[in-house]
Protein backbone atom coordinates (compact mmCIF):
# COMPACT_ATOMS: atom_id res chain seq x y z
CA UNK A 1 0.00 0.00 0.00
CA UNK A 2 1.36 3.25 -1.35
CA UNK A 3 1.75 6.20 1.43
CA UNK A 4 -1.03 8.54 1.71
CA UNK A 5 -0.07 12.00 0.94
CA UNK A 6 -1.80 14.42 3.45
CA UNK A 7 -2.57 17.67 1.52
CA UNK A 8 -5.50 18.87 3.70
CA UNK A 9 -7.73 17.63 1.09
CA UNK A 10 -9.58 14.82 -0.62
CA UNK A 11 -9.34 12.96 2.87
CA UNK A 12 -11.75 10.10 2.68
CA UNK A 13 -13.74 7.58 5.13
CA UNK A 14 -11.94 4.74 3.51
CA UNK A 15 -8.42 6.80 3.81
CA UNK A 16 -9.46 7.02 7.78
CA UNK A 17 -10.05 3.15 7.43
CA UNK A 18 -6.64 2.45 5.69
CA UNK A 19 -4.68 4.59 8.06
CA UNK A 20 -6.18 3.74 11.18
CA UNK A 21 -7.06 -0.12 11.03
CA UNK A 22 -4.58 -1.40 8.38
CA UNK A 23 -1.40 0.31 9.04
CA UNK A 24 -1.30 2.40 6.12
CA UNK A 25 1.40 5.23 5.87
CA UNK A 26 1.23 8.90 6.01
CA UNK A 27 3.47 11.55 4.56
CA UNK A 28 3.12 15.12 4.74
CA UNK A 29 2.76 17.18 0.80
CA UNK A 30 5.56 19.52 0.98
CA UNK A 31 3.02 22.06 -0.06
CA UNK A 32 1.57 21.84 3.63
CA UNK A 33 4.25 21.86 5.05
CA UNK A 34 5.35 25.97 3.36
CA UNK A 35 1.70 26.74 4.53
CA UNK A 36 2.43 25.35 8.39
CA UNK A 37 5.73 27.33 7.92
CA UNK A 38 3.84 30.69 7.08
CA UNK A 39 1.62 30.56 9.12
CA UNK A 40 3.81 29.80 12.41
CA UNK A 41 5.70 32.73 10.90
CA UNK A 42 3.08 35.35 11.09
CA UNK A 43 2.10 34.20 14.45
CA UNK A 44 5.43 34.45 15.84
CA UNK A 45 5.34 38.09 14.51
CA UNK A 46 2.23 38.54 16.07
CA UNK A 47 3.53 37.40 19.64
CA UNK A 48 6.42 39.60 18.71
CA UNK A 49 3.73 42.68 18.62
CA UNK A 50 1.73 42.06 21.64
CA UNK A 51 -1.19 41.29 19.68
CA UNK A 52 -3.92 39.57 21.49
CA UNK A 53 -4.72 36.35 20.44
CA UNK A 54 -7.19 33.79 21.88
CA UNK A 55 -5.61 30.67 23.55
CA UNK A 56 -2.22 32.31 22.35
CA UNK A 57 -1.57 34.69 24.75
CA UNK A 58 -4.89 34.66 26.99
CA UNK A 59 -6.59 32.27 29.01
CA UNK A 60 -9.44 30.12 27.69
CA UNK A 61 -13.18 29.72 27.97
CA UNK A 62 -14.36 31.68 30.84
CA UNK A 63 -10.43 33.28 31.13
CA UNK A 64 -10.12 34.55 27.62
CA UNK A 65 -10.15 37.93 28.51
CA UNK A 66 -6.88 37.01 30.85
CA UNK A 67 -3.88 37.95 29.05
CA UNK A 68 -0.50 36.19 29.67
CA UNK A 69 2.85 37.86 30.30
CA UNK A 70 5.67 36.46 27.92
CA UNK A 71 6.53 34.51 30.48
CA UNK A 72 3.91 32.71 31.11
CA UNK A 73 2.61 32.33 27.18
CA UNK A 74 4.72 28.74 26.77
CA UNK A 75 4.28 27.34 30.30
CA UNK A 76 0.43 28.09 29.31
CA UNK A 77 0.37 25.95 26.72
CA UNK A 78 1.58 22.70 29.03
CA UNK A 79 -0.94 23.38 31.49
CA UNK A 80 -3.69 24.09 28.97
CA UNK A 81 -3.27 20.30 27.79
CA UNK A 82 -2.62 19.07 31.51
CA UNK A 83 -6.16 20.58 32.86
CA UNK A 84 -7.90 19.81 29.47
CA UNK A 85 -6.73 15.99 29.92
CA UNK A 86 -9.60 15.20 31.89
CA UNK A 87 -11.07 12.01 30.12
CA UNK A 88 -12.77 8.99 32.32
CA UNK A 89 -12.77 5.16 32.42
CA UNK A 90 -11.26 2.81 29.55
CA UNK A 91 -9.45 4.03 26.48
CA UNK A 92 -11.08 4.80 22.95
CA UNK A 93 -9.39 2.27 20.56
CA UNK A 94 -6.08 2.00 18.70
CA UNK A 95 -7.82 2.67 15.64
CA UNK A 96 -9.68 5.71 16.61
CA UNK A 97 -6.67 7.39 18.33
CA UNK A 98 -4.94 6.49 14.84
CA UNK A 99 -7.70 8.16 12.84
CA UNK A 100 -8.42 11.21 14.97
CA UNK A 101 -4.88 11.79 14.67
CA UNK A 102 -4.73 11.72 10.66
CA UNK A 103 -7.88 13.97 11.03
CA UNK A 104 -5.83 16.50 13.02
CA UNK A 105 -2.38 16.04 10.70
CA UNK A 106 -4.82 16.96 7.88
CA UNK A 107 -6.39 20.42 9.71
CA UNK A 108 -2.63 21.60 10.42
CA UNK A 109 -1.82 21.07 6.39
CA UNK A 110 -3.99 23.58 5.55
CA UNK A 111 -1.06 25.98 7.54
CA UNK A 112 -3.97 28.14 9.13
CA UNK A 113 -3.63 26.72 12.63
CA UNK A 114 -0.49 28.53 13.74
CA UNK A 115 1.32 25.27 15.45
CA UNK A 116 5.11 24.76 14.69
CA UNK A 117 6.09 22.47 11.60
CA UNK A 118 7.37 19.87 14.36
CA UNK A 119 4.22 19.56 15.93
CA UNK A 120 2.46 18.21 12.48
CA UNK A 121 6.10 15.84 11.35
CA UNK A 122 5.61 14.33 15.03
CA UNK A 123 1.73 13.13 14.66
CA UNK A 124 2.62 11.81 11.78
CA UNK A 125 5.50 10.01 12.83
CA UNK A 126 3.67 8.76 15.45
CA UNK A 127 1.22 7.18 13.30
CA UNK A 128 4.12 5.69 11.00
CA UNK A 129 6.16 3.88 14.00
CA UNK A 130 3.16 2.66 14.99
CA UNK A 131 2.77 5.01 18.69
CA UNK A 132 -0.61 5.21 19.59
CA UNK A 133 -1.60 7.10 22.58
CA UNK A 134 -3.91 6.12 25.44
CA UNK A 135 -6.85 8.20 25.32
CA UNK A 136 -10.19 7.88 27.43
CA UNK A 137 -12.91 7.40 25.30
CA UNK A 138 -15.32 9.28 27.18
CA UNK A 139 -15.09 13.15 28.34
CA UNK A 140 -15.14 15.20 25.62
CA UNK A 141 -18.75 17.19 24.78
CA UNK A 142 -17.98 17.50 21.33
CA UNK A 143 -17.39 21.54 21.08
CA UNK A 144 -13.75 23.59 21.45
CA UNK A 145 -13.41 20.25 19.81
CA UNK A 146 -12.54 16.66 21.32
CA UNK A 147 -10.46 18.48 24.42
CA UNK A 148 -10.28 15.64 26.95
CA UNK A 149 -9.09 13.05 24.54
CA UNK A 150 -7.24 15.39 22.26
CA UNK A 151 -5.16 16.47 25.39
CA UNK A 152 -4.22 12.57 26.28
CA UNK A 153 -2.63 12.80 22.82
CA UNK A 154 -1.07 16.04 23.10
CA UNK A 155 0.58 15.06 26.69
CA UNK A 156 3.02 12.68 24.38
CA UNK A 157 4.35 15.90 22.35
CA UNK A 158 5.37 16.71 25.79
CA UNK A 159 6.64 13.30 26.07
CA UNK A 160 4.25 12.56 28.85
CA UNK A 161 0.86 10.64 29.49
CA UNK A 162 0.90 7.03 27.86
CA UNK A 163 1.09 5.02 24.95
CA UNK A 164 0.69 1.34 23.00
CA UNK A 165 3.79 0.52 20.95
CA UNK A 166 4.64 -3.01 20.17
CA UNK A 167 1.06 -4.45 21.87
CA UNK A 168 2.29 -2.98 24.91
CA UNK A 169 1.39 0.09 26.93
CA UNK A 170 3.87 2.42 28.41
CA UNK A 171 4.67 5.46 29.88
CA UNK A 172 4.96 8.35 26.80
CA UNK A 173 8.55 9.03 27.37
CA UNK A 174 9.06 5.24 26.98
CA UNK A 175 7.09 4.93 23.80
CA UNK A 176 8.21 7.61 21.82
CA UNK A 177 11.97 6.34 22.78
CA UNK A 178 11.65 3.04 21.98
CA UNK A 179 9.87 4.22 18.30
CA UNK A 180 12.84 6.94 17.88
CA UNK A 181 10.50 9.73 17.96
CA UNK A 182 12.24 13.06 19.45
CA UNK A 183 9.85 14.77 22.05
CA UNK A 184 9.14 18.16 20.66
CA UNK A 185 7.46 20.11 23.34
CA UNK A 186 5.02 22.40 23.39
CA UNK A 187 5.23 26.30 22.47
CA UNK A 188 3.17 29.16 21.86
CA UNK A 189 -0.08 28.28 20.71
CA UNK A 190 1.05 23.90 19.87
CA UNK A 191 -0.90 23.12 22.82
CA UNK A 192 -4.30 24.45 21.37
CA UNK A 193 -3.74 23.59 17.96
CA UNK A 194 -3.15 20.01 19.06
CA UNK A 195 -6.54 19.74 20.69
CA UNK A 196 -8.95 22.52 19.16
CA UNK A 197 -10.81 20.50 17.10
CA UNK A 198 -13.80 17.55 16.65
CA UNK A 199 -11.30 14.91 15.33
CA UNK A 200 -12.40 11.84 17.70
CA UNK A 201 -15.82 12.37 17.05
CA UNK A 202 -14.99 12.37 13.59
CA UNK A 203 -12.42 9.44 13.15
CA UNK A 204 -15.29 7.30 14.85
CA UNK A 205 -17.69 8.54 12.82
CA UNK A 206 -15.86 7.93 9.57
CA UNK A 207 -14.63 4.43 10.92
CA UNK A 208 -18.67 3.49 11.84
CA UNK A 209 -19.88 4.11 8.27
CA UNK A 210 -17.42 2.38 6.59
CA UNK A 211 -18.55 -0.70 9.05
CA UNK A 212 -22.30 0.27 8.54
CA UNK A 213 -22.21 0.25 4.85
CA UNK A 214 -20.85 -3.04 5.27
CA UNK A 215 -23.60 -3.58 7.32
CA UNK A 216 -25.96 -2.65 5.04
CA UNK A 217 -25.21 -4.99 2.39
CA UNK A 218 -25.11 -7.37 4.53
CA UNK A 219 -28.54 -6.79 5.61
CA UNK A 220 -29.76 -7.08 1.90
CA UNK A 221 -28.12 -10.46 1.18
CA UNK A 222 -30.16 -11.84 4.60
CA UNK A 223 -32.95 -10.03 3.26
CA UNK A 224 -32.69 -12.10 -0.17
CA UNK A 225 -32.06 -15.32 1.86
CA UNK A 226 -35.57 -14.18 3.99
CA UNK A 227 -37.23 -13.92 0.74
CA UNK A 228 -36.14 -16.83 -1.17
CA UNK A 229 -37.17 -18.69 1.97
CA UNK A 230 -40.89 -16.64 2.40
CA UNK A 231 -41.02 -17.12 -1.63
CA UNK A 232 -41.51 -13.50 -1.88
CA UNK A 233 -43.29 -11.82 -4.81
CA UNK A 234 -40.49 -10.61 -6.53
CA UNK A 235 -42.10 -8.12 -8.45
CA UNK A 236 -41.47 -4.93 -5.53
CA UNK A 237 -38.11 -5.39 -6.68
CA UNK A 238 -38.23 -4.53 -10.68
CA UNK A 239 -36.03 -1.71 -11.17
CA UNK A 240 -38.35 0.05 -13.07
CA UNK A 241 -40.59 0.87 -10.25
CA UNK A 242 -37.70 2.62 -7.98
CA UNK A 243 -36.32 4.38 -10.87
CA UNK A 244 -40.01 5.81 -11.25
CA UNK A 245 -39.69 7.45 -7.31
CA UNK A 246 -36.04 8.15 -8.15
CA UNK A 247 -34.83 7.76 -4.48
CA UNK A 248 -30.63 6.46 -5.15
CA UNK A 249 -30.71 4.21 -2.48
CA UNK A 250 -33.87 2.52 -2.83
CA UNK A 251 -32.50 1.47 -6.46
CA UNK A 252 -29.22 0.75 -4.74
CA UNK A 253 -30.97 -1.48 -2.81
CA UNK A 254 -33.97 -3.54 -5.03
CA UNK A 255 -30.72 -4.10 -7.37
CA UNK A 256 -28.18 -5.76 -4.76
CA UNK A 257 -31.05 -8.36 -3.95
CA UNK A 258 -31.87 -8.67 -7.57
CA UNK A 259 -28.28 -9.60 -7.99
CA UNK A 260 -28.55 -11.97 -4.52
CA UNK A 261 -31.66 -13.83 -5.82
CA UNK A 262 -30.29 -14.27 -9.33
CA UNK A 263 -30.40 -17.31 -10.97
CA UNK A 264 -32.54 -18.96 -8.65
CA UNK A 265 -36.25 -20.00 -9.64
CA UNK A 266 -37.95 -17.40 -7.43
CA UNK A 267 -35.98 -14.80 -9.80
CA UNK A 268 -37.51 -16.89 -12.44
CA UNK A 269 -40.37 -16.92 -11.33
CA UNK A 270 -41.09 -20.84 -11.14
CA UNK A 271 -42.41 -20.42 -7.78
CA UNK A 272 -45.90 -19.48 -6.91
CA UNK A 273 -45.77 -16.31 -4.70
CA UNK A 274 -48.61 -14.20 -3.18
CA UNK A 275 -50.06 -11.40 -5.09
CA UNK A 276 -48.96 -8.93 -2.18
CA UNK A 277 -46.03 -9.69 0.47
CA UNK A 278 -46.45 -8.01 4.18
CA UNK A 279 -44.53 -4.73 4.20
CA UNK A 280 -41.44 -6.38 5.93
CA UNK A 281 -41.08 -8.12 2.72
CA UNK A 282 -41.62 -5.84 -0.21
CA UNK A 283 -40.71 -2.68 1.54
CA UNK A 284 -36.92 -3.70 2.09
CA UNK A 285 -35.63 -1.44 -0.62
CA UNK A 286 -37.45 1.84 0.09
CA UNK A 287 -36.23 0.78 3.74
CA UNK A 288 -32.92 0.01 3.24
CA UNK A 289 -32.96 2.39 0.65
CA UNK A 290 -33.70 5.16 3.22
CA UNK A 291 -30.53 4.21 4.81
CA UNK A 292 -28.29 4.51 2.15
CA UNK A 293 -29.24 7.67 1.92
CA UNK A 294 -28.80 9.05 4.87
CA UNK A 295 -25.16 6.95 5.40
CA UNK A 296 -24.47 9.12 1.76
CA UNK A 297 -25.58 12.01 3.50
CA UNK A 298 -23.57 11.82 6.76
CA UNK A 299 -20.37 10.59 4.95
CA UNK A 300 -20.85 14.23 2.64
CA UNK A 301 -21.04 15.89 5.99
CA UNK A 302 -17.66 13.60 7.74
CA UNK A 303 -15.54 14.12 4.57
CA UNK A 304 -16.08 17.98 4.76
CA UNK A 305 -15.25 17.92 8.29
CA UNK A 306 -12.38 15.68 7.60
CA UNK A 307 -10.88 18.27 5.24
CA UNK A 308 -12.12 21.53 6.73
CA UNK A 309 -10.37 23.83 9.50
CA UNK A 310 -11.82 22.34 12.57
CA UNK A 311 -9.73 24.92 14.88
CA UNK A 312 -9.64 27.83 16.88
CA UNK A 313 -8.54 30.76 16.78
CA UNK A 314 -8.07 30.50 13.07
CA UNK A 315 -5.19 32.26 11.61
CA UNK A 316 -5.12 33.65 7.32
CA UNK A 317 -1.31 34.01 6.83
CA UNK A 318 -2.25 35.55 3.20
CA UNK A 319 -4.34 38.18 5.09
CA UNK A 320 -1.94 38.60 8.00
CA UNK A 321 -4.97 38.33 10.69
CA UNK A 322 -6.44 35.84 12.97
CA UNK A 323 -10.24 34.88 13.75
CA UNK A 324 -11.34 33.51 16.54
CA UNK A 325 -14.75 31.43 15.83
CA UNK A 326 -16.56 28.16 16.96
CA UNK A 327 -15.21 26.12 13.95
CA UNK A 328 -14.66 23.08 16.29
CA UNK A 329 -18.19 22.70 17.30
CA UNK A 330 -18.99 18.99 16.41
CA UNK A 331 -23.07 19.52 15.47
CA UNK A 332 -22.63 19.50 11.44
CA UNK A 333 -21.11 15.91 12.47
CA UNK A 334 -23.37 14.96 14.66
CA UNK A 335 -26.63 15.78 13.58
CA UNK A 336 -26.29 13.39 10.78
CA UNK A 337 -24.80 10.65 12.67
CA UNK A 338 -27.32 10.40 15.26
CA UNK A 339 -30.07 9.76 12.17
CA UNK A 340 -27.51 7.27 10.70
CA UNK A 341 -27.70 5.66 13.81
CA UNK A 342 -31.30 5.47 14.06
CA UNK A 343 -31.07 4.24 10.32
CA UNK A 344 -29.40 1.44 11.61
CA UNK A 345 -31.77 0.51 14.46
CA UNK A 346 -34.90 0.78 11.55
CA UNK A 347 -33.26 -1.40 8.77
CA UNK A 348 -32.56 -4.15 12.31
CA UNK A 349 -36.43 -3.77 13.20
CA UNK A 350 -36.71 -4.85 9.58
CA UNK A 351 -34.91 -8.05 9.64
CA UNK A 352 -36.35 -8.89 13.07
CA UNK A 353 -39.60 -8.71 11.16
CA UNK A 354 -38.76 -11.16 8.80
CA UNK A 355 -37.28 -14.03 11.14
CA UNK A 356 -40.83 -13.36 12.90
CA UNK A 357 -42.40 -14.51 9.78
CA UNK A 358 -39.95 -17.42 9.37
CA UNK A 359 -40.81 -18.72 13.00
CA UNK A 360 -44.43 -18.02 12.34
CA UNK A 361 -46.20 -20.95 10.76
CA UNK A 362 -49.09 -18.44 9.87
CA UNK A 363 -46.65 -16.31 8.03
CA UNK A 364 -44.31 -18.45 7.00
CA UNK A 365 -45.95 -19.89 3.65
CA UNK A 366 -45.90 -23.66 5.01
CA UNK A 367 -42.31 -23.54 7.10
CA UNK A 368 -42.51 -25.30 10.35
CA UNK A 369 -43.42 -23.92 13.61
CA UNK A 370 -40.19 -21.85 14.75
CA UNK A 371 -38.14 -23.45 12.19
CA UNK A 372 -38.16 -27.19 14.06
CA UNK A 373 -39.05 -30.56 12.65
CA UNK A 374 -39.84 -31.20 16.60
CA UNK A 375 -42.61 -28.71 17.76
CA UNK A 376 -43.40 -28.92 21.21
CA UNK A 377 -40.65 -31.32 22.01
CA UNK A 378 -38.64 -28.70 21.05
CA UNK A 379 -38.84 -25.15 20.56
CA UNK A 380 -36.40 -24.48 17.97
CA UNK A 381 -35.57 -20.97 17.17
CA UNK A 382 -37.97 -19.35 19.59
CA UNK A 383 -35.53 -18.02 21.96
CA UNK A 384 -33.74 -16.73 19.12
CA UNK A 385 -36.47 -13.73 18.11
CA UNK A 386 -36.36 -13.33 22.11
CA UNK A 387 -32.09 -12.26 22.19
CA UNK A 388 -32.99 -10.36 18.64
CA UNK A 389 -36.09 -7.85 20.21
CA UNK A 390 -33.71 -7.33 23.38
CA UNK A 391 -30.76 -5.94 21.17
CA UNK A 392 -33.22 -3.79 19.15
CA UNK A 393 -34.63 -2.16 22.57
CA UNK A 394 -31.60 -1.43 22.90
CA UNK A 395 -30.98 -0.04 20.06
CA UNK A 396 -33.60 2.00 20.29
CA UNK A 397 -32.99 3.19 23.74
CA UNK A 398 -29.61 4.53 21.99
CA UNK A 399 -31.66 6.22 19.15
CA UNK A 400 -32.29 9.47 20.98
CA UNK A 401 -30.66 11.99 19.53
CA UNK A 402 -27.23 13.07 21.52
CA UNK A 403 -27.32 16.58 19.54
CA UNK A 404 -29.89 17.72 21.43
CA UNK A 405 -28.63 17.20 24.74
CA UNK A 406 -26.48 20.40 25.54
CA UNK A 407 -25.26 21.03 28.93
CA UNK A 408 -23.70 24.35 29.79
CA UNK A 409 -20.17 24.35 31.29
CA UNK A 410 -17.67 26.68 31.85
CA UNK A 411 -19.59 29.12 33.49
CA UNK A 412 -21.92 29.47 30.60
CA UNK A 413 -19.18 30.62 28.15
CA UNK A 414 -19.52 27.15 26.91
CA UNK A 415 -23.36 27.42 27.22
CA UNK A 416 -24.40 24.88 23.91
CA UNK A 417 -22.27 22.02 22.99
CA UNK A 418 -22.82 19.50 20.70
CA UNK A 419 -22.17 16.25 22.60
CA UNK A 420 -20.99 14.37 19.45
CA UNK A 421 -18.77 12.32 21.25
CA UNK A 422 -21.76 10.56 22.83
CA UNK A 423 -23.25 10.07 19.32
CA UNK A 424 -19.73 8.37 18.04
CA UNK A 425 -20.11 6.35 21.36
CA UNK A 426 -23.94 4.93 21.14
CA UNK A 427 -23.32 4.41 17.39
CA UNK A 428 -20.70 2.16 18.04
CA UNK A 429 -23.06 0.33 20.65
CA UNK A 430 -25.92 0.02 17.70
CA UNK A 431 -24.22 -1.10 15.28
CA UNK A 432 -22.50 -3.86 18.13
CA UNK A 433 -26.40 -4.48 18.60
CA UNK A 434 -27.35 -4.92 14.67
CA UNK A 435 -24.66 -7.46 13.99
CA UNK A 436 -26.15 -9.67 16.66
CA UNK A 437 -29.63 -8.93 14.95
CA UNK A 438 -28.62 -9.35 11.21
CA UNK A 439 -26.84 -13.06 12.42
CA UNK A 440 -29.75 -14.18 13.94
CA UNK A 441 -31.16 -13.42 11.07
CA UNK A 442 -28.58 -15.12 8.99
CA UNK A 443 -29.00 -17.89 10.68
CA UNK A 444 -32.83 -18.57 10.38
CA UNK A 445 -33.21 -17.62 6.98
CA UNK A 446 -30.37 -20.57 6.81
CA UNK A 447 -32.53 -23.02 8.74
CA UNK A 448 -35.68 -22.35 6.86
CA UNK A 449 -33.63 -22.39 3.12
CA UNK A 450 -32.57 -26.44 4.45
CA UNK A 451 -36.44 -26.68 4.29
CA UNK A 452 -36.79 -25.42 0.94
CA UNK A 453 -33.75 -26.84 -0.76
CA UNK A 454 -35.53 -29.99 -1.99
CA UNK A 455 -38.15 -27.59 -3.93
CA UNK A 456 -36.25 -25.32 -5.40
CA UNK A 457 -33.03 -23.73 -6.70
CA UNK A 458 -32.20 -20.81 -4.64
CA UNK A 459 -29.85 -17.74 -6.32
CA UNK A 460 -26.78 -17.88 -6.87
CA UNK A 461 -25.81 -15.39 -3.78
CA UNK A 462 -28.14 -16.81 -1.85
CA UNK A 463 -26.79 -20.16 -1.70
CA UNK A 464 -23.23 -18.56 -1.35
CA UNK A 465 -24.21 -16.52 1.58
CA UNK A 466 -25.91 -20.21 2.95
CA UNK A 467 -23.14 -22.19 2.70
CA UNK A 468 -20.67 -19.35 4.58
CA UNK A 469 -23.27 -19.91 7.39
CA UNK A 470 -22.88 -23.52 7.06
CA UNK A 471 -19.14 -23.66 8.30
CA UNK A 472 -19.86 -22.14 11.51
CA UNK A 473 -23.77 -23.24 12.39
CA UNK A 474 -25.00 -26.51 12.13
CA UNK A 475 -28.66 -26.93 10.78
CA UNK A 476 -30.66 -27.16 14.35
CA UNK A 477 -31.98 -30.96 13.83
CA UNK A 478 -32.93 -30.78 17.74
CA UNK A 479 -32.44 -28.31 19.93
CA UNK A 480 -29.03 -26.97 21.49
CA UNK A 481 -28.06 -23.98 23.45
CA UNK A 482 -28.42 -21.23 20.79
CA UNK A 483 -25.62 -18.75 22.78
CA UNK A 484 -22.59 -20.13 21.16
CA UNK A 485 -24.43 -19.99 17.52
CA UNK A 486 -25.94 -16.74 18.11
CA UNK A 487 -22.68 -15.23 19.00
CA UNK A 488 -20.44 -16.87 16.35
CA UNK A 489 -23.11 -15.68 13.73
CA UNK A 490 -22.69 -12.08 15.47
CA UNK A 491 -19.00 -12.33 14.84
CA UNK A 492 -19.56 -13.83 11.34
CA UNK A 493 -21.55 -10.88 10.07
CA UNK A 494 -18.86 -8.45 12.02
CA UNK A 495 -16.19 -9.82 10.10
CA UNK A 496 -17.92 -9.55 6.92
CA UNK A 497 -16.54 -12.68 5.47
CA UNK A 498 -20.63 -13.60 3.96
CA UNK A 499 -20.02 -10.25 2.26
CA UNK A 500 -16.98 -11.08 0.69
CA UNK A 501 -17.70 -14.64 -0.47
CA UNK A 502 -21.01 -13.36 -2.19
CA UNK A 503 -19.86 -10.20 -3.65
CA UNK A 504 -17.28 -12.42 -5.72
CA UNK A 505 -20.26 -14.24 -7.38
CA UNK A 506 -22.75 -11.85 -7.42
CA UNK A 507 -20.31 -8.69 -8.26
CA UNK A 508 -20.34 -5.64 -5.98
CA UNK A 509 -23.38 -4.89 -4.46
CA UNK A 510 -23.17 -1.39 -3.85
Amino acid sequence: MNNLIVTGTGLTINDVVNVARHGQKVELHPEARKRIAACREMLEKKIAAHEIMYGVNTGIGEFSEIVLNDDQIKDFQKYLVYNHAAGIGDPASIETVRGAMLGRINVHAHGNSGNRPEITDTLVEMLNKGVTPFVCQKGSVGASGDLAPMSQIALLLLGEGSAYFKGELLEGAEAMKRAGIKVPGLHARDGLAAINGSNMLTAMSAIWLVDANNWLKQAEIAASMSLEALKANMKPYTPLLHEARGFRGAIRSANAINKCISGGDLKEGRIKSKVQDAYSMRSTPQVIGSAHDMLAYAKSQVEIELNGVGDNPIFFPEKNIQLSGANFQGSPVCVPMDMAGACITMVSVLSERRMNRMNNQALSVGLPDFLTKGAGMFSGMMLSQYTADTLIVEQRILSVPASIQSIPAAADQEDFVSMGMNTSIKNNQILDCAYGVLGIEFMAAAQALDFRKEEYKFGTGVQKAKDVIRKYVDFLEIDRPLYPDHTKMKELVRSCEILSEVEKVTGSLE
